[in-house]
């Protein structure tokens, strides 16, 4: 059923194609063309009056304004963008100016300038550890301190005929002296493995000074600190001084235990037999 419906509807649309463009054909022949009659201007004017004089066709279109100046896009910018001419004679060649930085250049950068003895200045040494008094270990440097003899640990002083270990003492007491605090020597920037002679100070104190005069240190000969060690002999300062007194000081521990038995206290009785003592057993038969 559906087939012819769907074959007569494809017929119907050229049908009615065809019946549309003979309507609009149809229209178009029966329009009807208006005529419009001129009418006479001077007809309908008064023939008493004069009649104005016509303008000119021309007087409604407008006169070309004026050209107006180009308007830039900014109040700075210059009239004129050409560069001004210059003779030859006005122009000098100058040297171009040095690099910011070595960073600019196309070689390797210069290595860094050498220090003298002379340029060095103080460098802060933190934490700094007594070896003696008058030595100094901290951050890779080893310092003698200038102008002083070093007390070495393991040295001994006489007092009254009674030997002392002084040169432990002397350096106890540098130790205490320089705990907590930083001390600034004159030493080149980078330490190395020999000792270092330099002078040395904590703030605006001579560490050489303090060893002399205190008596924990000797004098260089011809060094700044002679007429203190003087003075520290006179006064019998440290190491100058007697030897420090023990009597304060408890007593060492005595030996616990049964005394040790002397070889000899086991001799032969008559006969060869050996008697043992009597606090201790006899040997098993």
């Amino acid at each position: 059923m559906r087939l012819p419906q769907t074959a007569l509807a494809v017929l119907a649309i050229p049908v009615m194609a065809a019946l549309v463009v003979a309507g609009g054909r149809a229209v178009k022949g029966h329009e009807s063309t208006i005529a419009v009659d001129q009418i006479d201007p001077d007809a309908l004017a008064d023939p008493g009056t004069e009649t104005p004089p016509e303008e000119p066709a021309t007087s409604a279109i407008p006169a070309p304004a004026a050209p107006q100046p180009p308007v830039h896009s900014r109040a700075i910018d210059p009239e004129t963008v050409a560069p001004p001419a210059l003779s030859d004679n006005q122009l000098e060649r100058v040297e171009p100016r040095a690099p910011l930085s070595d960073l600019a250049l196309a070689g390797p950068p210069k290595p860094p300038k050498t220090k003298m003895p002379g340029d060095w200045n103080g460098t802060k040494l933190f934490q700094p550890v007594a070896t003696a008094a008058g030595l100094i270990e901290s951050k890779g440097y080893a310092v003698a301190v200038s102008g002083v003899d070093v007390v070495k640990a393991d040295e001994t002083c006489s007092d009254e005929g009674k030997s002392w270990a002084c040169g432990a003492r002397a350096r106890t007491a540098f130790r205490a002296f320089l705990r907590g605090r930083a001390v600034a020597c004159t030493v080149p920037p980078e330490g190395g493995r020999h000792t270092i002679s330099a002078e040395c100070h904590i703030g605006n104190q001579d560490i050489g000074q303090w060893l002399v005069e205190n008596g924990w240190a000797r004098a260089a000969q011809s060094g700044p600190y002679v007429e203190a060690e003087s003075k520290a002999r006179t006064a019998r300062k440290g190491i100058f001084g007697p030897a420090p007194s023990l009597d304060g000081l408890p007593a060492p521990p005595a030996a616990s235990g049964p005394a040790p038995v002397a070889p000899d206290s086991i001799l032969p009785a008559d006969g060869g037999a050996v008697t043992p003592p009597t606090d201790q057993p006899a040997p098993a038969q």
